[in-house]
């Protein structure tokens, strides 16, 4: 890296970050006391202050500890859609020492029995409206051996066994002008049945944690993310590489305590995780959360909190502004809005330009780099671009066969060192080796993302290398999708591959070849993919063909149909 961006770099912005040597809970903690009366929540309307947050958040964690046996370093399961128990639950891990792993709420049950399993959870948060995709996993010990995966503490893995159960409507405590969606607004119904506890009757135990042990170097959360083959894998991060991204996109925005933030990205994906939670909590500002997108609801909450930091990806943007009551919003509260997930279009960056008179300042990151590695400068964003490597990261070029560095303007290979890399793929060194490579003695992160430099030091995207669908900015790997179709009885064979979808972006599609004797329809095996995986993965197109093109080793050539459908004519 060469480091032609520091000209570029933020005023009155450190090009270095001392990072803070603490528990990311300690960060609740500290604002607790500063701000402890101030909303840190603010969800339809009922505001939930730092203290408040604190006392559940700790309320949770003795639970954890007292009654489920949680201990330190257990991978609890985190599966809601945002809501005011999404980031209590959060932080109650963290505060019994234990590691979070964030889930999909998407997910169906089939997907989920691989976090359970893989992560050998015996204890999960789960949403009410989720429970029947998590009930069935129960009580049920993992199929591997138990000695497959080694368990930390000298446990022994037991399979899911403990549930607690959240009723978003819990947190609607004052009336809302705003509109509720039915599955927040839906009254508590928990059933009674072994294994499974109420979210309030949890905190009414009143039950209190042990000491806080983890520290920057122990394992805070371990989001999974999949690649081009096997199953999603764990991303282990630590409470460092978790700080990390969260001071630092403070810092990079120069936001405050008197930030407001709408919170609508899911807190399970890193980028929201850490813009639109962590760091919010960090600098005491307030959040304003949505569960789902819904551009009306955005609209009123922006105008009606006082909104100053959006942070979004350009699917969201694209139909926020083609809003046809947008105009009635008074938006002027503004001051940042950011993101990335897919290159923004000219057009609607423009548009949005002329509405808010703001740019849209786009950043770059992966689940294994705990959200951002780049970001453009805010006085400085260029369009479609990934932005400038962020504090203490060393990012470059490199051919992707030799591994040697190349010269700005040459499409290779990004790779990343700094500290928000994740450390490893949970219980999986094969993988974790061929994910980092050494250059000059530092270790660096393999991204599969194919880019070049301009002259002033910006990084930008020309290709993936691996091989994934970006959905509305959801990666889809195509591997993952497969396995799962393999479980249709009807299907024999099966490659999936992007094809072009004008909402979107991109889309899924399947070719699928049918077992000798049986029968289904595409459209069948659509709708059965719909039930069985979460949505922004299940093939919105299946194609049924008599075979599928093979290399001379026998695998599927899944670059030749690719590239075949993106050389088909569109409809119009």
């Amino acid at each position: 890296m060469t480091g032609q961006h520091f000209r570029h770099w933020p005023p009155r912005v450190p090009q270095h970050l001392t990072l803070p040597q603490t528990n990311v809970f300690h960060n609740a903690e500290v604002s607790a006391a500063r701000y402890p009366d101030k909303p840190f929540i603010v969800f339809y309307g009922t505001a939930v202050s730092f203290a408040e947050f604190k006392d559940e958040a700790e309320r949770m964690a003795g639970y954890l500890q007292h009654d489920c046996g949680v201990k330190a370093g257990d991978r609890v399961l985190l599966c809601m859609q945002n809501s005011p128990q999404w980031v209590i639950a959060f932080y109650a891990i963290l505060r019994a020492n234990a590691v979070v792993v964030p889930v999909n709420p998407m997910n169906r049950t089939d997907e989920l029995r691989h976090y359970v399993e893989d992560g050998q959870a015996t204890t999960a948060f789960v949403a009410q409206d989720l429970l029947p995709q998590m009930q069935p996993l129960l009580g049920r010990s993992p199929q591997r051996g138990t000695d497959a995966v080694p368990r930390g503490q000298g446990q022994t893995a037991t399979g899911l066994q403990h549930l607690v159960v959240a009723t978003y409507s819990d947190y609607l405590k004052r009336p809302t002008g705003l509109r509720v969606p039915d599955f927040v607004a839906a009254a508590r119904d928990v059933p009674s049945a072994p294994g499974l506890v109420p979210w309030r009757d949890a905190l009414e135990r009143g039950l209190r944690p042990g000491p806080l042990l983890a520290g920057p170097d122990d394992p805070c959360t371990m989001p999974y993310t999949s690649g081009t083959t096997g199953a999603p894998k764990g991303c282990v991060h630590t409470h460092r590489s978790v700080m990390s991204s969260l001071v630092g996109g403070t810092v990079w925005f120069s936001r405050t305590q008197d930030a407001v933030f709408l919170s609508a990205l899911p807190f399970f994906h890193v980028t929201g995780m850490a813009g639109s939670m962590n760091g919010p909590l960090y600098a005491g500002a307030t959040i304003v959360v949505l569960p789902r997108w819904d551009r009306e609801a955005a609209a009123h909450c922006i105008e009606r909190y006082g909104v100053t930091t959006w942070q979004t990806i350009t699917a969201m943007l694209v139909d926020f502004l083609a809003h046809p009551g947008l105009s009635a919003h008074n938006l002027a509260s503004l001051q940042v809005i950011r993101g990335g997930g897919a290159a923004m279009p000219a057009a609607v960056a423009q548009r949005l330009q002329d509405v808010v008179g703001l740019a849209y300042v786009e950043g770059y990151g992966m689940s294994e780099t705990m959200a951002a590695t780049h970001l453009n400068p805010p006085h400085r964003p260029k369009p479609q671009c990934l932005g400038v490597p962020v504090f203490d990261v060393d990012a470059r070029i490199v051919d992707p066969d030799t591994l040697c560095e190349l010269p700005a303007g040459q499409s290779g290979e990004v790779v990343v060192h700094g500290p928000q890399v994740m450390q490893a793929y949970w219980n999986n060194p094969e993988a974790t080796a061929a994910a980092f490579i050494t250059l000059g003695g530092k270790r660096f992160l393999r991204t599969g993302d194919l880019a070049y430099v301009d002259e002033d030091g910006y990084f930008f995207m020309t290709d993936r290398l691996k091989r994934m669908i970006n959905a509305s900015g959801y990666k889809v790997w195509p591997a993952e999708v497969e396995a799962l179709l393999y479980r249709h009885p009807a299907v024999h064979e099966a490659c999936v591959i992007a094809t072009a979808d004008a909402r979107r972006g991109e889309t899924v599609k399947a070719l699928v070849v049918l077992k000798p004797g049986h029968a289904a329809t595409e459209q069948q095996i659509v709708d059965w993919a719909h039930e069985n995986m979460a949505a922004y993965k299940s093939p919105r197109t299946v194609q049924i063909v008599a075979s599928l093109p093979k290399s001379a080793s026998g695998k599927v050539m899944w670059r030749e149909l690719q590239e075949r459908e993106n050389a088909a004519p569109r409809a119009t």
